[in-house]
């Protein structure tokens, strides 16, 4: 048996200090302090100890839980690193984790169909983007897939859009070929792969057309021409005709330019 000898505030609000025979035991929530009626003179067993520690821990966790699940949603993995930071047992945080999740406070499938639903709404990830993130966050592999199969794909695909948006200041600048290129590149990057890669570049319009598939032509043979002019002109050719073919254009648009057609030589040679 142990008795209690002070109870003293601490600085940080609403926790106390318990002391038993004069010395320093436990600390405790002013709701514990009221639950167990921890005033002086009161006499404790071990047993009675051990019990008020547990409340007091589970009590704390579901407190610093419920504040950081104010600010946004969270999954059950953020909960428990977020309590075991601030160094609360794994009793204490399995009990404030069993109560906030029978309360609806936490539930991982709900908190991957909000996560999905903000990034179909503002965000460019597309769905390989979105499930390494949702692993990340310590959800379970079958609860993501099932949040994930639930989104119809023309939602991804209004993605894809806005993903793609940024490459239409390349026309002119740049062949279709690459063009295209670039574009499947950055959805693969943003995580569209598959059948959902496919219809994204099907559904995507580039914007591309004659007149600027010439200006692209233009622009890259001149770049090719200031790169190798140094070169007698057998070689010139071939170098700038290689060129002008890694860059996504066809034999004849090549041999369109090299053969003056697109700008004439006498011009060419004023860069």
């Amino acid at each position: 048996m142990a008795t209690i000898t002070k109870v003293s505030a601490q600085k940080r609000a609403d926790r106390y200090n318990i002391f038993l025979d004069d010395r320093y035991a436990f600390s405790a929530s002013e709701q514990t302090v009221a639950e167990f009626v921890l005033l002086p003179g009161k006499t404790l067993t071990d047993q009675e100890i051990e019990k008020i520690k547990q409340f007091d821990g589970r009590s704390r966790a579901s407190d610093l839980a419920a504040k950081y699940l104010s600010c946004q949603p969270r999954s059950v993995y953020e909960v428990s690193a977020y309590l075991r930071k601030h160094g609360l047992d794994q009793t204490s945080i399995a009990g404030a984790i069993a109560a906030l999740t029978d309360l609806g406070y936490l539930d991982d499938a709900k908190y991957a169909r909000l996560f999905i639903a903000d990034a179909l709404q503002i965000g460019n990830k597309g769905p390989g983007q979105v499930k390494q993130q949702l692993r990340q966050k310590g959800l379970a592999e079958d609860v993501i897939e099932t949040a994930l199969q639930a989104v119809e794909s023309d939602k991804w695909l209004l993605v894809s859009q806005r993903i793609l948006r940024p490459l239409a200041g390349q026309a002119g600048r740049v062949s279709q070929q690459q063009l295209e290129l670039k574009a499947k590149t950055r959805l693969l990057s943003h995580g569209f792969n598959g059948d959902l890669l496919v219809q994204a570049m099907e559904n995507w319009q580039p914007p591309v057309d004659n007149d600027s598939q010439t200006e692209a032509l233009k622009k890259q043979g001149i770049a090719a021409y200031k790169r190798f002019r140094r070169f007698a002109e057998p070689v010139r050719r071939q170098k700038m005709y290689q060129f002008l073919r890694r860059r996504g254009f066809s034999n004849a648009e090549s041999n369109a330019f090299l053969d003056g057609e697109i700008i004439s030589l006498a011009e060419l040679e004023e860069y």
